[in-house]
């Protein structure tokens, strides 16, 4: 038999979703509780499995969210089949999905030099930072649910660099977990998400107007969970975003680059004070 023709490269389905998900886990990403479901909604046919021989030995997310972006991640090969040209095969097959849309990642700073092969240029990092979070109630901060969907999903896209309407659906309707909203002046002035994961939480995304209304809605998502560990990704650039996280008491525990293959997108970094994933962007 060729190896080489023994390996191929399929669709996930809905139900096998979870298949990389549990791979993410046991490589110590700690992925929420319903990250599979959330994650399918943001483009079902952007997921894939490289099986060899029958096997799954290889993973990869390539989400299209439009015509002009998308966002890889999910990236693992399986230990004991790593160096034998898999991950190469299939990460070619989620570029191929991809085609000429401004591409994503966040990967880990000692792979830069294998994404710059590829296309990637290094735009920043994102630093993960972790503490324990008792929260506090503000008056003005509320329940997402209580805003008219399409606002959400507007002010969403002056800080994404892509509509993603389906994605934010299943993620701030996902169980296990609290969305609030900031309003100022009659129109949403920032949100975040708090989602359980398999051990502590994780908020993203947390955008807002400025740092204290970050600040506010911060503390609110805590005290839906307190005394929980709870993990926040802020892009360097923002220099209000890592000053919020460590004003909070939280500590960095690591570090990815965040790449592209074009100019960064033109989205107010200033504006986001803790990204959704590492894995969608």
């Amino acid at each position: 038999m060729n190896e080489r023709s023994d390996f191929i490269v399929r669709n996930l389905s809905a139900g096998e979703v979870e298949l990389p998900v549990e791979w993410a886990a046991l490589e110590g990403w700690n992925p929420g509780l319903h990250d599979a479901s959330c994650f399918w909604a943001a483009d079902p046919d952007g997921f894939f499995i490289g099986e060899w021989r029958g096997e799954p030995v290889a993973c990869l997310s390539a989400v299209a969210y439009d015509e002009g972006f998308g966002f890889i991640g999910l990236y693992i090969v399986k230990p004991e089949f790593r160096g034998r040209g898999f991950g190469m095969r299939l990460w070619q097959h989620g570029m191929d999905y991809l085609r000429n849309r401004n591409v994503g990642l966040d990967g880990v700073l000692a792979q830069q030099e294998n994404y710059r092969k590829s296309g990637f240029q290094l735009a920043y990092r994102n630093i993960r930072f972790q503490g324990v979070e008792q929260g506090a109630v503000h008056s003005d901060i509320s329940n997402a649910s209580e805003l008219p969907f399409e606002q959400l999903v507007e002010y969403d896209r002056q800080c994404f660099p892509a509509a993603r309407a389906r994605f934010l659906a299943a993620w701030i309707g996902q169980p296990d977990a609290v969305a609030l909203t900031a309003i100022r002046d009659d129109r949403v002035a920032g949100y975040g998400v708090l989602r359980r994961c398999r051990t502590g939480c994780k908020i993203g995304p947390l955008f807002a107007d400025n740092d204290q209304i970050a600040s506010n809605l911060f503390d609110g998502l805590g005290a839906r969970m307190p005394g929980e560990v709870i993990v926040l990704d802020v892009p360097e650039t923002n220099p209000a975003a890592v000053a919020l996280a460590k004003r909070h008491g939280m500590t960095s525990v690591f570090e990815t680059a965040r790449m592209y293959t074009q100019e960064p997108p033109a989205i107010p970094v200033e504006r986001v004070f803790g990204v959704t994933s590492f894995e969608l962007g």
